[in-house]
């Protein structure tokens, strides 16, 4: 930790900022930066140390371990992630020169934070607010002249700016536009189709409505395209494009972001004027972030602040940046008036793929500009399956135990099970099971003795977890079936001639033997055998074919490991202490088949995350690969800066090699696995990811290998 704080500090001197500057470039509170450089805090979070870095132009790579390399990324270091910022600036009604300077200032400071897209409010050139004098052509003329000065001093500055100011177009028609400017030209202007008539500043009678075709117009002898249908195309990083819609659009039936986005928009941004309310401000954030997920779309919304005029209403900068539905930043109203996230463009890419987009919509222009992006990495929770928040997480425990007890309660209605047959071990899965059974028999009024409950020693079984087994039937009041399974398994080691050495068939005979004997007393009392593997074994392919990768019905195959802990944690907080105790020791349990006989002094002698690496980088790799469709490169860029602090580069390149691996070779395990509910946005099931059960992991194992 003296170490970061060092480089921190000297990285610091290098630049030449005061600690204000640092925070206002890193965009951390004072309080906070002061804490981190003066060594006072035992640990920095990831995404705190990232803000640090890229404001100090160093990687966290540097700060970590020492390796100097610039943030100034080659074009191969880009990831699909831009920096974006909605920026509400100061405003003097009709002053546009000071707005020009205040629209400058904040770009500048955005350029230096590597900001690569900023959104300002609506009309923020003049003000919103300016009512009759927008008729004033002093007025036009002048916020024509702000513009172009913008531009100039701006031109060095490798940032797009959105602006909005009135604009003559054809005919004398005034219009409320939005001006998109890059390295010195306006790029395009986009104009307002919907003009609200029903608030205190009725534009339809300061402006005109635009819903004609696209067309020029001429900005100081220059025509630029104007109109709606406009796309903004980075031709170096063509999974940029952006489309741009004015306040009032977004709230109306036919917003033209829909269309934006059926003919290849993945951003839209939004300058707007959104007066407060005491209730808007929630409606305001619900409506973006569906707008986001409806259209599937970065979505961008930046709102006039507190310096409009007050003579009518009021205005809260309200700025909100929403991906795909979540809100990734937001400036509350009547707070800062700045919000800014690094958006992933590669993650929306990824989802706009099972759209269909195939009716694109006539009369677009493509605008191409040329922007090196690169550098910028987003720094993911590491454990995305997992909320941080306590009560948040609450919920989802609860959420998803209802869910999958009354998947497992129509399976039983369906198929009329007497009994429920389980397998229980007292580790942490056989657990979750046995607490769903009884969960499902409790929605059906069925008492909780219809589960028979088998623990099975064998070789490998240890008195703790056999104690807890016992411990946990009993505590749920389950039908308890002890079977010693060590003579049978012997007898069949015997029959195929094998010499008892500890290898795969020594251990997965146990594991087949378990499966029969559940098999043959399901049918003995008209049972349904339950499954006690979870998605992340799945995915890794960590279970025995035709032993526990087997069963009737898998009550736990959506869950992965990382949320089974959470679940469990849970379920003790809230369960009588006979229950609690015993689950917080299977908590402390170590992983463990237990197909290996402990050792000498009767500990566990097979440690699973010892085998195949740390459960919670198998979950991480497998919700951004999955959920997310993102390469291996990139999954592995991410996950050092998620799990800065805990495991180094060689160790996650390491274990997402392993994973890719095993998640192809696998695939055969999970094309015939027992049906199951679908818990969350990952689905690995044989219903939910249709992969063959012989692809090649060739290519994406050669992109880790070049690393």
């Amino acid at each position: 930790m003296q170490e970061i704080v060092k480089r921190l500090n000297e990285s610091k001197k290098s630049k030449g900022y005061t600690l204000k500057q640092l925070s206002i470039q890193s965009g951390l509170t004072l309080g906070t930066v002061n804490k981190i450089m003066s060594g006072e805090l035992k640990s920095i979070k990831p995404d705190k140390l990232a803000k640090l870095a890229q404001a100090l132009d160093v990687t966290t790579e540097y700060l970590l371990n020492g390796d100097k390399v610039s943030t100034t990324a080659p074009h191969s270091d880009y990831l699909g992630i831009v920096k974006i910022a909605c920026i509400s600036p100061e405003v003097r009604v009709g002053d546009t020169d000071f707005n020009a300077t205040e629209i400058i200032s904040r770009a500048k400071q955005a350029a230096s934070s590597g900001v690569k897209i900023a959104l300002f409010p609506e009309l923020c050139v003049t003000g919103y607010t300016c009512g009759d004098l927008f008729f004033q052509e002093a007025l036009r003329v002048s916020s024509l002249n702000a513009l172009n000065r913008i531009c100039e001093e701006t031109s060095a500055l490798d940032i797009i700016c959105i602006v909005g100011l009135p604009i003559c177009g054809t005919l004398g028609k005034m219009y409320n536009a939005g001006a998109v400017i890059y390295h010195g030209q306006v790029l395009g202007v986009i104009p307002k189709k919907n003009l609200p008539n029903y608030n205190e500043f009725m534009e339809k009678r300061l402006f005109c409505a635009y819903a004609g075709e696209n067309t020029t117009i001429s900005i100081n002898g220059r025509d630029v395209p104007f109109g709606i249908k406009l796309i903004f195309v980075n031709t170096l990083h063509r999974d940029v494009r952006f489309a741009l819609e004015i306040c009032e659009d977004v709230w109306v039936a036919d917003s033209p972001s829909v269309s934006h986005s059926i003919s290849g928009a993945n951003a839209i941004f939004n300058l707007s004027a959104s007066n407060e309310t005491i209730v808007k401000g929630d409606f305001r954030k619900k409506m973006i972030e569906m707008q986001s997920a409806k259209c599937g779309v970065i979505y961008a919304y930046c709102s006039s602040g507190m310096s409009e005029s007050t003579s009518q209403t009021v205005f809260s900068a309200h700025d909100i940046i929403c991906e795909n539905g979540e809100c990734l930043a937001e400036s509350k109203p009547f707070a800062t008036g700045y919000a800014e996230a690094e958006v992933d463009f590669g993650f929306i890419e990824n989802e706009r793929a099972h759209l269909d987009h195939s009716e694109s919509l006539q009369g677009y222009t493509t605008i191409e500009y040329e922007m090196p992006l690169g550098g910028t990495a987003r720094v993911y929770k590491s454990t995305p399956f997992v909320p941080t928040d306590s009560n948040e997480l609450n919920a989802v425990c609860e959420r998803a135990l209802t869910i999958l007890a009354y998947g497992l309660k129509k399976r039983i209605e369906h198929v009329k099970s007497a009994k429920l047959v389980l397998g229980v071990s007292g580790g942490s899965d056989s657990t979750l099971a046995l607490t769903i059974c009884a969960r499902a028999l409790k929605l059906m009024n069925r008492p909780a003795s219809d589960i028979i409950a088998v623990t099975m020693p064998c070789f490998g079984t240890s008195k703790r977890t056999l104690n807890n087994s016992i411990a946990l039937a009993n505590a749920f009041g389950a039908t308890l079936m002890q079977i010693d399974i060590t003579d049978a398994v012997t007898q069949h080691l015997k029959d195929i001639k094998h010499d008892f050495s500890p290898d795969t068939t020594y251990e997965n005979a146990q594991a087949r033997e378990r499966t029969q004997v559940l098999m043959d007393i399901a049918n003995q009392v008209n049972g349904l055998v339950i499954g006690t593997g979870d998605m992340s074994e799945s995915a890794l392919g960590w279970s025995t074919f035709n032993g526990d990768q087997m069963s009737m019905y898998g009550a736990n195959a959506s869950v992965p490991k990382t949320l089974v802990k959470s679940i469990l944690r849970y379920v003790a907080d809230t369960s009588s202490k006979a229950i609690r105790d015993v689950i917080m020791d299977v908590l402390d349990t170590p992983v463990s088949p237990e197909l290996l006989p402990p050792t000498a002094n009767g500990e566990i002698a097979q440690i699973t995350e010892d085998n195949v690496g740390p459960y919670e980088l198998h979950d991480y790799f497998l919700f951004m690969m999955i959920r997310k469709g993102f390469t291996p490169r990139k999954v592995y860029e991410l996950a050092k800066l998620s799990f800065a602090g805990k495991y180094d580069s060689d160790t996650i390149l390491k274990w997402l090699k392993f994973f890719t691996k095993r998640f192809f070779t696998q695939q055969f395990k999970r094309s015939c696995s027992p049906d199951s509910v679908r818990l969350g946005s990952v689905d690995i099931s044989k219903m939910g990811l249709r992969i063959p059960s012989d692809a090649c992991y060739t290519m994406w194992l050669k992109e880790l290998e070049s690393l």
